[in-house]
């Protein structure tokens, strides 16, 4: 196989996958970061260190279970999880650990920005809000959604992410 056929081939299977993409488990990924975030009020000695381990390995620890769930739940009743499918499950629930990413990064570079620990928390708060927001168009979008609903997806999503900084304010922390 040529450079140029062995490119195009890898081109359309990424093409093929982000056809079918389903962008829930970034949704899902983006309000898991915000409650961690609500959470992680009392960290110990390196507590941004901490919150930003904290995020990404609950995105993975989440991202474990979710492709547990699949491979053993209802598609085990259907087949036999053989390597392409274990690969191909992985594949679709990654986006739970790439939602937490963003939030994590906010946390890291939040003393560029002159952030104290409690800035830092709702710098990362806000930015899994808005990946919230941003996962739920993306889903939409790729749904082929009207733009009314896609209108109605983001302003459901912002209200659950403004429902998760609420709980936040009620906390205290």
């Amino acid at each position: 196989m040529s450079k140029t056929t062995a490119t195009a081939s890898r081109r359309k299977r990424r093409a093929e996958r982000r056809a079918t993409a389903d962008y829930t488990g970034g949704v899902y990924g983006s309000m898991l970061a915000a409650s961690v975030v609500i959470g992680a009020g009392t960290l110990g000695s390196f507590p941004r260190t901490e919150l930003v381990v904290l995020l990404l390995l609950t995105g993975v620890v989440f991202w474990i279970a979710h492709v547990h769930a699949q491979l053993f739940g209802a598609r085990l009743a259907q087949q036999t999880p053989d390597r392409h499918l274990v690969l191909h499950v992985c594949r679709d629930e990654w986006p739970i650990v790439k939602a937490a990413v963003p939030p994590a990064v906010a946390v890291a570079v939040s003393p560029l920005l002159g952030l104290d620990l409690r800035g830092a928390g709702w710098l990362a708060l806000c930015v899994a809000v808005a990946g919230q927001v941003g996962w739920s168009l993306a889903a939409a979008r790729r749904a082929g959604a009207s733009p009314r609903l896609m209108a109605v997806t983001a302003s459901v999503n912002l209200l659950l992410g403004l429902l998760i900084i609420a709980f936040k304010i009620v906390l205290k922390h």
